[in-house]
């Protein structure tokens, strides 16, 4: 059993390597031996009342294609249609971005709605879907803010993500093979929040050029500097790079590079790299420190990245459509031929 997930299992036979992944009573099967993999499905088999469903294709509500190009294709097709359905939007007008950009809503806005049921299912779905779509998980998480008292104005949010998503019912992520490299983007919306000014934190980990994991989520507590919510954003994105790190170690996956973070705050990043500075933060909590402690053994990397190329800040805050549409891109987000297209015209 994995140390870092317990529903990870991995197996090692000699130069050979099986994981499998399991939740309840699905499993999820792989390796590098086609023979070893049979074994271990023959000895589940004796043990168990097991039925093999060959190639992975649907998981949890997860679609999975293998494109004639290589690599595979990741989506919720299915799950996102019968959403808008329960919505009642079939019918409805797609827009290009799942929130109007740089928008304020406060938590005051509109009349209550009498019956909150129908926004907290939605939303509550909404959520799950954002495992293969990160384009949409700044405006989710804005409308999860609200679950206990919405509003009109806020189903009105949760009905602008509907509509971009009945335009964009196939996208889903294309995974590549490619380096054994962990690079990262950590960016942060300081004071974003109008009704509480907290910051929101976001950030997304690429393994080779393959987003793994990305969160778009209001910090705890109020920053009182830019640089504050950016240190503390760039913090988590680093306590997120060493759990995978862990769980490619315990694959036996071992990285020939220390990981890349990449921040847009130069502030942020002398606080990570320079003690000196820390005299200016004493006020936050001592975990956020850790980062420094890494960078000064060189298990990390920081790096500036301009604003503009900053791919994290579509978690942040809502974007103009072509912006938003261009960090897309860098997520390798979109339909199958879309994706591969886009990456041929870029070669």
């Amino acid at each position: 059993m994995s140390q870092s997930d317990p529903s990870l299992f991995v197996k090692h036979t000699g130069s050979d390597v099986l994981a499998l992944l399991l939740y309840v009573d699905d499993i999820i099967l792989t390796g590098s031996s086609d023979a070893l993999i049979q074994e271990v499905i023959d000895d589940l088999s004796s043990v168990f009342e097991l039925k093999d469903l060959g190639l992975l294709t649907y998981f949890l509500g997860l679609q999975i294609s293998y494109p004639s190009s290589g690599g595979i294709f990741v989506n919720q097709y299915k799950y996102a249609k019968e959403l808008v359905a329960k919505a009642g939007m079939t019918q409805c007008k797609a827009c290009s971005t799942p929130c109007k950009p740089y928008s304020q809503v406060l938590s005051t806005d509109g009349e209550l709605l009498k019956d909150p049921t129908l926004y907290r299912r939605l939303v509550g779905a909404l959520q799950y879907l954002t495992f293969t779509r990160p384009d949409i998980a700044f405006a989710v998480n804005s409308v999860c803010q609200y679950m206990t008292a919405p509003t009109d104005s806020h189903f009105f949010q949760v009905k602008r993500i509907l509509r971009y998503l009945q335009g964009t019912l196939q996208y889903g992520i294309k995974f590549s093979p490619g380096p054994m490299q962990l690079s990262a983007f950590s960016d942060a919306d300081w004071a974003g929040d109008a009704s509480t000014r907290r910051s929101t934190t976001g950030f997304v980990v690429f393994l080779g050029n393959n987003p793994i994991s990305w969160q778009s989520r209001e910090q705890g507590s109020v920053s009182r500097s830019s640089t504050e919510a950016e240190y503390r954003a760039l913090a988590n994105t680093a306590a997120d790079v060493v759990w995978i790190r862990q769980v490619l170690a315990d694959m036996h996956e071992f990285l020939p590079e220390p990981p890349l973070l990449h921040c847009d705050n130069l502030s942020a990043l002398a606080l990570s790299s320079n003690p000196v500075f820390h005299s200016r933060i004493k006020h936050l909590d001592i975990d956020f420190h850790f980062i420094q402690e890494r960078v000064q053994s060189k298990d990390f990397h920081v790096q500036y990245i301009p604003t503009d190329d900053q791919v994290a800040d579509v978690f942040t805050k809502g974007l103009h459509g072509p912006v938003f549409s261009k960090h897309c891109i860098n997520l390798r987000l979109g339909r199958p031929a879309e994706i591969e297209g886009e990456y041929l015209a870029k070669g």
